[in-house]
């Protein structure tokens, strides 16, 4: 085992298994107004920095394709589907109410099309469109939806269809909100269409239909790069957002609003209180080179360079120092090693007590050696 230590400042880590790394979410003064619900949070280490009655069951209207844009970005990552296949449009994906973009049954549209309205204009006939896709009906979608929720520890979710319209016996809560659109964001290829303003969908059919991003802090706040809207008059007006600045990304829900600017001020009120009152420092960049080389048996050299396999951020209070340190451990590979394989991992320490472990891959590739490349070793020995 080799160490590696390094005091940070104002440094605080949570544990990989979600335990508290000894924040108190703010409870009072209240930071959002007319709203029923809130949840603010840190998306690195899923700290909660602000909560009111956050786990209050209610409807959150079309805040719910959350979830039917996580299972379709799910199925583009396992190669299930590209953004770049036509989906044939039925009619009942076509006949949907309320947001949409008024596909025309028959006609074939890309997923990615399909992507961007759901993102940009809440369109409910993408979002059947895309289930019907994926699963082959809604209803067999729904089940996946509730799946996911149960796997990402959403125990206060249900939810009944992929759009979010009204029905019985389907809810969710700020914080599963919060929780569920942070899984999302960590597509990158949700922001190639979350910062879209105003677009024209151009059908198969040479028909336009004029997309505005429902979310309007992604031009009034500049930290601002993603959201999803909500509103029924079940649900009042409802909005998951995120925002980023220095560094330090904030991930908040708000439910049942009384109004719309009230779900938008209120979220910036948030994410004002956590950007004056917190932030994240890199303690492990990916793109660096641990100062020590991994010992490799069997290679061509005699040991390699490796890195972290991700950036390892601390999350804290401003004001506040820790000690921060590392515990390297190398899992001893053979040759052949290849760039990027899992060679060893890092053990994060805050004031002694572990609080993340990042995996640490090869930053090279290195052959297995031939009886030439053991004899000039051996040679080597023999020489000294």
């Amino acid at each position: 085992m080799k160490k590696l230590c390094a005091l940070i400042t104002s440094a605080c880590l949570v544990c990989a298994s979600g335990a508290a790394a000894g924040f108190t979410a703010q409870k009072a003064p209240s930071l959002v107004k007319n709203c029923k619900s809130a949840y603010l949070m840190d998306f690195n280490s899923g700290e909660c920095l602000y909560e009111e009655n956050a786990t209050a069951r209610m409807p959150i209207a079309s805040v719910c394709k959350v979830m039917t844009l996580t299972l379709v970005f799910d199925a583009v990552n396992a190669g299930e589907i590209s953004v770049d296949d036509t989906v044939t449009v039925s009619e009942t994906a076509a006949g949907m109410g309320g947001s949409q973009v008024f596909l025309q049954s028959g006609l074939q549209y890309t997923v990615g099309q399909l992507i961007k309205s759901i993102i940009v204009c809440s369109a409910n006939d993408s979002c059947v469109a895309l289930s019907e896709t994926i699963a082959g009906g809604e209803g067999e979608f729904v089940a996946k939806m509730n799946a996911k929720a149960t796997e990402l520890g959403c125990n206060d979710t249900l939810f009944a269809n992929c759009t979010g319209l009204p029905r019985e016996t389907q809810y969710s809560c700020a914080k599963d909100v919060a929780v569920m659109f942070s899984n999302l964001i960590k597509n990158e290829a949700y922001f190639s269409y979350s910062k879209i303003w105003l677009e024209d969908f151009v059908h198969p059919d040479n028909r336009t239909t004029s997309m505005t991003n429902t979310n309007k802090l992604v031009r009034k706040y500049s930290a601002c790069d993603g959201g999803k809207t909500g509103f029924t008059n079940e649900a009042g007006f409802c909005l998951a957002s995120t925002a980023v600045k220095n560094g330090l990304r904030l991930v908040s829900a708000v439910l049942g609003a009384s109004s719309s600017d009230d779900r938008f001020s209120s979220t910036v009120s948030m994410f004002d209180y956590g950007f004056a009152n917190y932030k994240n420092s890199i303690v492990l960049d990916k793109d660096v080179t641990l100062n020590d080389e991994f010992v490799l048996r069997g290679g061509k050299k005699e040991s390699y360079l490796v890195r972290p396999e991700r950036n390892g951020y601390v999350f804290s209070k401003i004001d506040d120092e820790h000690d921060i340190t590392f515990k390297v451990t190398d899992y001893e590979v053979k040759a052949p090693v290849a760039e990027n394989d899992v060679v060893g991992s890092i053990e994060v320490y805050r004031d002694g007590v572990l609080v993340d472990t990042v995996n640490v891959v090869a930053a090279e590739s290195v052959e297995k050696a031939n009886f030439f490349d053991y004899f000039r070793q051996n040679a080597k020995e023999w020489a000294l």
